[in-house]
């Protein structure tokens, strides 16, 4: 657990964020974006994110990149997994208490 959040990572992480929920609305039918599509952005910005910790680790074993980079880089690509897993959980827990419930 995270006992102290550092500014410029939460900044960094909340720079990754902007945009998710943007031009997603609630509608009725099939009309619009919805749900499948705000899920659909945030998956391809972890993935954007986890990529981004790979090539800046993959720049610090070959020496070209600057090590307070690829520690932001790394410390994002943590965390973003982290939050990954977290709601992969409770998605999981969501569904087997739905699945107890008598019918």
């Amino acid at each position: 657990m995270v006992d102290k959040i550092d500014p410029s990572i939460a900044a960094g992480l909340y720079k990754n964020m902007q945009g998710i929920g943007q031009g997603v609305r609630v509608t009725s039918g099939n009309e619009g974006a919805g749900f499948g599509a705000m899920v659909k952005k945030a998956t391809e910005n972890a993935m954007e994110t986890l990529r981004g910790g790979e090539k800046a680790s993959a720049n610090a074993v070959i020496g070209t990149a600057d090590l307070t980079d690829v520690v932001e880089a790394v410390t994002n690509a943590e965390l973003t997994l982290q939050t990954v897993v977290a709601v992969r959980d409770r998605m999981l827990n969501a569904y087997q208490d739905i699945m107890r419930m008598p019918i």
